[in-house]
């Protein structure tokens, strides 16, 4: 397979010089009648400006000659080269494609719309030219592929799959390096390198958004009660032991039940407790 040739040009300034002697001269065969050496010098004239390329920073030429790659130019500058061959243009700085969000499924098949930021540029401007048909496209396309591709191979979160080690909403730059090196992979080929690749945008789609939303409002609620009942029972114990210990009041096992009752009671209610006076003894 083919790779990149770079070539050093001619400088198009040397070239420059010498097309105003060849008009300067044509100009004068024609003034002493000396037509051929005119004419000839004319020709000369005509093919020399012909051969003129101007190649701006972080920008490339490619040159084609009757179907033969011939090599690329690099170096930015003033330059002549063969007015015979075909020359393209191709762009070396680094471009953003930032995607709209697509509609996928994910590991479990649950329905998330996901959105991606690329970063890329040519590496190798014959691959880029004549391993793809459109280089440009070909990015577009394969990055999409990659995109939907790591969106099917882990869960939107870890709700439903326990055992998933990483997810898309958390995965953050675990997720980001397996979607670049994704990319990498596909675009390869075209001669791309790419910078970065990152998600900028994940949610669940419209029609289960709003369950999915119920849902992790449940999940919380019910995580946030197991930290207050692990916390209430921690208090309750102290609270047993420190009665205990200080002599502060003696309790058999029917009067830690009730206080440990009344105790979860206030520690755990979603409302202040409403105190009760009892004015008699703790049995009446």
């Amino acid at each position: 397979m083919k790779q990149e040739l770079t070539v050093k040009p001619v400088s198009g300034y040397v070239a420059l010089l010498m097309a105003i002697l060849f008009i300067g001269g044509a100009i004068a065969g024609f003034a002493f009648q000396i037509i051929w050496l005119g004419a000839l010098l004319m020709l000369l004239f005509i093919f020399t400006i012909r051969g003129f390329k101007v190649v701006n920073p972080n920008s490339s030429l490619v040159m084609v000659l009757f179907g033969a790659y011939k090599g690329t130019i690099r170096e930015n500058g003033f330059f002549w080269v063969n007015p015979f061959y075909i020359t393209r243009h191709i762009s070396l700085r680094a471009r953003n494609f930032n995607s709209e969000p697509i509609k996928v499924n994910d590991k479990i098949g649950n329905p998330i719309k996901i959105g991606f930021v690329l970063v890329w540029r040519v590496q190798d401007t014959f691959k880029a030219v004549f391993d793809v048909d459109d280089f440009q496209h070909f990015v577009l396309v394969q990055s999409d592929a990659a995109l939907r591709k790591l969106a099917g191979l882990y869960p939107y979160d870890n709700f439903e799959d326990h055992e998933a080690v990483i997810a898309l909403r958390g995965g953050g730059e675990e997720i980001n390096k397996e979607l670049e090196k994704e990319i990498r992979e596909r675009l390869v080929i075209a001669g791309i390198e790419v910078i970065e690749a990152r998600i900028n945008y994940i949610a669940y789609a419209e029609e289960i958004a709003n369950a999915m939303l119920r849902r992790q409002q449940a999940t919380a609620i019910v995580a946030a009660r197991f930290k207050i009942v692990e916390g209430a029972v921690s208090m309750v114990e102290m609270a047993l032991e420190q009665l205990s210990v200080k002599k502060i009041v003696e309790l058999d096992e029917e009067k830690k039940a009730a206080m440990v009752s009344n105790l979860m009671v206030v520690l755990c209610g979603d409302k202040d407790a409403t105190p009760v006076v009892n004015a008699g003894t703790l049995h009446s």
